[in-house]
């Protein structure tokens, strides 16, 4: 999948779907695409002199930008964790400082699982699943 279509998929198709599955490239290609807006964000807040401190602190663009980003976020996080087999409430994780920061990132960076209780492997959409028997075409008099 390329950024381009990552963003798309992100943003237009599955802006708040929390069901499916991403494979790793959407996921983490919607990461990169977050990071340079947020990093737009502060540059403009900084530019127009809208930041609160001299360091660091979030101003009003790039908050507006990062609440943009929050639910898409959630949902591409939630379908790469099915991705893996796991719930998307795995998420909450992140609250916990540090361990669960780095339990999150080894979930996000495994390959993808066969098919799952969450649909199939968006990496090869064949497998698990057996193939519908085809339907003799009907004989034409």
């Amino acid at each position: 999948m390329s950024f381009q279509d990552a963003i798309r998929v992100c943003l237009q198709r599955k802006y708040a779907d929390f069901n499916g599955r991403a494979r790793r490239s959407e996921f983490w290609f919607f990461v990169l695409f977050s990071a340079i807006v947020s990093a737009v964000g502060g540059v403009l807040d900084a530019i127009f002199g809208l930041r609160a401190g001299s360091y660091g602190g979030t101003g009003p663009i790039q908050g507006v930008f990062q609440l943009a980003l929050l639910v898409p976020s959630l949902a591409v996080g939630a379908r790469r964790l099915h991705d893996i087999g796991r719930s998307g409430w795995w998420q909450l994780i992140g609250l916990v400082p540090v361990a669960g920061w780095i339990v999150l990132l080894i979930f996000f960076v495994q390959d993808s699982r066969p098919a799952n209780q969450y649909g199939p492997s968006p990496k090869n959409p064949g497998e698990g699943y057996a193939q519908a028997p085809q339907e003799p075409p009907y004989p034409q008099y």
